[in-house]
């Protein structure tokens, strides 16, 4: 979902749609000065395979309804969802899933620029 004006933009619809579907522990990560994949990246979990499948189908009705379209990769299996809708790129996991990975602690990292300059 990528807004032409502002990026927080995707991320407050993102944001509201994993509340309203009740995800928990949700962290957005600006991921800007990290990576060229997109501007912010979002971390939930679920507390069942349903639940995240849950989570990730009432994100993607969101997106159709505003008009954006969104990659999905892990729906099937619903341990782990990618959705990448541009400038956001959101996760859903179970949280043994996201235990196992860690993928937000690796994000929130310091960036290159910031540990060269310390």
């Amino acid at each position: 979902m990528t807004s032409r004006n502002d990026p927080s933009v995707a991320l407050k619809t993102v944001l509201r749609s994993l509340e309203d579907s009740k995800a928990e522990d949700i962290v957005s990560i600006d991921i800007r000065k990290k990576s060229s994949l997109g501007d912010y990246m979002v971390v939930a979990s679920g507390r069942s395979h349903r639940h995240v499948a849950a989570v990730a189908d009432n994100l993607l009705k969101v997106f159709k309804e505003k008009g954006a379209s969104a990659r999905v990769e892990g729906l099937p299996g619903a341990d782990w969802v990618l959705i990448d809708a541009g400038d956001v790129i959101v996760h859903v996991f179970r949280p043994e899933i996201r235990d196992f990975y860690g993928l937000e602690k690796m994000w929130q990292a310091p960036d290159l620029e910031e540990e060269t300059l310390h």
